[in-house]
């Protein structure tokens, strides 16, 4: 070959290992030092519920007619041991998310549309405000291990406790407020200094295991006249023995939170490389209560990636008895508007991938406490978003129901399910589509 004739070009070639991401990672992380930090959950491609598809009546089942025949969606919360257990007219809830991590108008938005179709909403970490306790009228409040802004009062003011040991997003990790949230009224109901970073530890300050646990629920009972139902939730890693001990402590009601949950803020690498998929988690918490004659006794609700009816059947499906919402219901109230799509910019970001919600400055007013961010928010109609997202999910997962011969959604099942891969049929074990066999069976 002429020594001057030109090389034939190669294409250049993205590494699978070391793609754009993974480079433009170590160079951040080399150029600062720092963590990365964010909110959200897991943004890889995980198995999840889409992964998974329903088998409708046909001769050898029976379908309901349409909106004629009635299909079912109430759901009771807490019937083991509490003298005023709570009753849904839907099987979805709102996830614990505080104000602190939200605006005062977003929580009173989810309290408005959870309260306007019939279910429950969550105070999350660092207490309970009164506007939140004034617009929803079924109340769940968390108790942390952090205890910001906890008080008896506000325990008997609540219709249930949910003692929070891990969350989906960041098991075995603590909660995390940054400075620039940290208002005057946030530090005074946190008893915190105003705009310095808030971690919360990752495990209660007063007990270590499940005998603890079991006491520290006895009080709880104690402090509330054993009228609330007390929920244990944890994030999923070991749900089996999780959901079992749970039940050993006196658990109501189990809450079970896969990876795809998401959070406030906490890091990166936290929220994509620890904790199981929800699909992987719900049968062994559901074969937990089964093996102790539990299930339906003390109920089960999950989250983590919830989106539409079809997501909330299949969960129903797999043993879970109601399902919560977090990432969802915000953008029901107005997360991530592609209408705000320049200010996303200016943010370094984009419609549907913000998810710095730690640094407060969120232009939809809802992951922040700048009162003029906040301000934009209209609780009113954000909350009837909610109430209309909330109507439509219900209305799809009773579709579903009835086109498998269901007259309640909690009578679906696993034998109503295939699966579209074999990591889904085994998680979920249900059989291979086209086949009956699961694997690992």
């Amino acid at each position: 070959m002429n020594a001057q004739s030109p090389k034939a070009a190669t294409p250049p070639r993205f590494s699978a290992t070391f793609d754009p991401q993974a480079i433009a990672e170590i160079q951040r992380a080399a150029a600062t030092g720092l963590y990365d930090i964010r909110g959200g959950g897991a943004k890889r491609k995980l198995p999840h519920f889409d992964d998974l598809l329903f088998l409708g009546a046909s001769i050898s089942r029976y379908p309901l007619e349409g909106y004629r025949e009635r299909c079912g969606t109430n759901v009771v919360l807490g019937g083991r041991f509490a003298s005023k257990p709570i009753e849904l007219k839907i099987p979805i809830t709102i996830a614990g998310m505080s104000f602190g991590a939200l605006s005062a108008p977003a929580k009173e938005a989810l309290g408005r549309g959870a309260s306007a179709v019939g279910t429950s909403t969550t105070t999350g970490d660092g207490g309970m405000t009164d506007e939140e306790r004034g617009h929803s009228s079924i109340l769940v409040y968390q108790y942390l291990p952090s205890r910001y802004g906890m008080n008896p009062d506000d325990l008997r003011r609540a219709d249930a406790i949910e003692i929070v040991i891990g969350q989906g997003a960041k098991p075995g990790g603590g909660g995390m407020l940054l400075g620039q949230k940290i208002s005057p009224r946030i530090a005074r109901m946190r008893t915190l200094p105003e705009g310095i970073d808030q971690r919360s530890a990752c495990r209660h300050p007063d007990w270590t295991g499940p005998d603890d646990l079991e006491i520290k629920i006895e009080e709880l009972r104690e402090i509330t006249d054993w009228e609330k139902p007390i929920y244990v939730k944890v994030g999923a890693s070991r749900p089996y023995y999780d959901t079992a001990l749970a039940v050993k402590s006196g658990a109501d009601v189990v809450v079970l939170d896969g990876m795809q949950g998401g959070t406030a803020a906490t890091q990166d690498v936290f929220i994509e490389h620890v904790g199981l998929p929800i699909l992987a988690a719900i049968r062994p918490a559901a074969q937990a209560l089964q093996d102790l004659g539990m299930h339906r006794k003390v109920q089960l609700i999950v989250s983590g990636g919830i989106r539409n009816g079809a997501d909330v059947a299949k969960a129903l499906a797999l043993g879970a008895d109601a399902v919560s919402i977090g990432t969802a219901a915000l953008i029901a109230i107005g997360d991530n508007d592609p209408g705000l799509e320049d200010e996303y910019r200016k943010l370094g970001s984009t419609a549907g991938a913000y998810d710095d919600w730690q640094d407060g400055r969120d232009p939809a007013g809802i992951t922040t406490q700048d009162p003029e961010l906040a301000a934009r928010l209209d609780p009113v109609k954000a909350g009837r978003r909610l109430a209309n997202y909330l109507s439509v999910l219900t209305l799809e997962t009773q579709t579903i129901a009835r086109a498998c011969g269901k007259s309640h959604v909690h009578n679906l099942e696993p034998e109503d399910l295939v699966a579209l891969t074999l990591e889904a049929a085994a998680m979920a074990r249900v059989p291979l589509a086209g086949t009956s066999w699961i694997p690992g069976s």
